[in-house]
């Protein structure tokens, strides 16, 4: 039976670290941070702590026309410039734009302009409001936003699962292509939602780094001295195409996204399952689907917020599935950002295939990994060939995603073993 390959085709990139592709990744690979701190617009008199947070190196703002740019919440305005950035990389290829998706996720949405005109309305009074206030809010707003500007009439999507939102919506542009229902998706993931509400509701939950004194160093996945994670912003989109349709036009392939996995917990809304079955099995599921063994994967993307309850989890899962596994953790650098983490980070993975390099884990020079935590996880950049690499994310509500991107030149799969 004829398997349809989805190969990725475009990136784009809106981080903490950079404001496009190449700035983030050459950060990442430096081993810089985009952590910062001084506190945030908007926290003052509230009773928060200074918290280290993941802003955007740049204002997207400055990337669209003005007009346009106030008619959007921050997070539509990094998804476009993400976007557009991806597009442009894929050539802007020539599609039938019923043959074109968008698949878009977010965690929570619009939550900055909702707070906003919240603001105006109990200020001002109901006239004040301005009349954009629910296409601003929507959490579909971006998918809509990025089908209207590319003419994708295929269907627009926005998974809402958390951390896992962007790698979801990445797994189900795969699913769309292979299902036949398009040649081409617009996938990833974008969020803005560093707020004082967000910031207090997380600071209540003890979930925050409390490394405040040194921001850069605040985020520190698998460390023995790991606290919490720290917040962060961004987008990241990635245009994915059937194989057929990116060779007839002669497209230039980073990468071919092999596997994607989704599992649910069924456990806990904030928790992780203690036997880590969802995250096992989202792994295996992706393997399955690459035709791919545990052995053959090079390193794992790991989720690895920095939280003391979740980095011991994956670490568990990933050992029950690859044991002693090589993994890097770009949240150390990056923070978490949530909607956008998984497609960032996927993003990441497509990129250490292509060059053949593994990113170092910032902050673990002092501690050193948590002695419970068996994995053998990157600290200096590692120059090697990457056949093969799985990237996890893992939400709130116990929702899995892994995913398995592969070179665009990969060994022939074999079944991945029953064992």
């Amino acid at each position: 039976m004829h398997r349809t390959e989805v190969v990725v085709t475009g990136l784009g990139a809106l981080t903490p670290l950079g404001g496009d592709v190449k700035s983030t990744w050459d950060a990442l690979l430096a081993g810089e941070s985009g952590i910062r701190g001084g506190g945030l617009p908007g926290h003052e008199g509230v009773g928060l702590p200074d918290t280290p947070a993941g802003t955007m190196a740049i204002d997207p703002a400055e990337s669209l026309p003005p007009v346009g740019a106030r008619r959007l919440d921050r997070s539509q305005q990094a998804a476009l410039v993400a976007a557009a950035e991806a597009w442009a990389d894929a050539g802007a290829p020539e599609v039938d734009p019923d043959r074109l998706a968008s698949s878009i996720g977010t965690g929570i949405g619009g939550v900055r302009t909702l707070l906003k005109e919240d603001d105006v309305l109990e200020s001002a009074g109901a006239r004040r409001v301005s009349p954009r206030t629910v296409p601003m809010l929507m959490p579909n707003a971006a998918a809509a936003l990025i089908s209207i500007e590319y003419g994708a009439r295929a269907g627009v999507y926005t998974p809402v699962s958390a951390c896992s939102s962007g790698a979801e919506a990445i797994a189900l542009g795969a699913r769309l292509i292979r299902a036949g229902e398009a040649d081409v998706v617009i996938a990833g993931g974008t969020e803005a939602a560093i707020t004082p509400i967000t910031v207090a509701g997380f600071v209540q939950a003890q979930a925050l780094s409390r490394h405040t004194a040194e921001p850069a160093s605040a985020s520190r996945p698998f460390a023995a001295d790991r606290d919490g994670f720290v917040l962060s912003e961004g987008a990241a989109v990635m245009v994915l195409e059937s194989a057929e349709h990116a060779a007839a036009r002669g497209a230039r392939v980073h990468a071919v996204l092999a596997g994607a996995g989704i599992a649910a917990d069924a456990h806990h809304i904030t928790a992780p399952a203690p036997d880590g079955s969802g995250q096992t099995s989202a792994m295996r599921k992706a393997l399955a689907q690459a035709g791919l063994a545990p052995g053959q994967i090079d390193h794992i993307n790991a989720h690895a917020t920095g939280t003391p309850v979740g980095d011991v989890a994956e670490a568990r899962a990933i050992g029950e599935v690859f044991g002693r596994a090589t993994v890097t953790a770009p949240k150390a650098a990056l923070g978490h950002l949530f909607g956008a983490a998984g497609a960032i980070e996927a993003l990441i993975a497509v990129l250490s295939v292509e060059h053949g390099v593994i990113p170092p884990t910032r902050n673990l020079t002092e501690a050193g990994v948590d002695p419970d935590i068996d994995l053998d996880v990157v600290t200096e950049r590692r120059d090697a060939p990457q056949e093969a690499v799985l990237s996890n994310s893992f939400g709130f509500g116990g929702q899995n995603v892994s995913l398995v991107v592969t070179g665009a030149r990969h060994p022939a799969p074999r079944p991945a073993s029953t064992e």
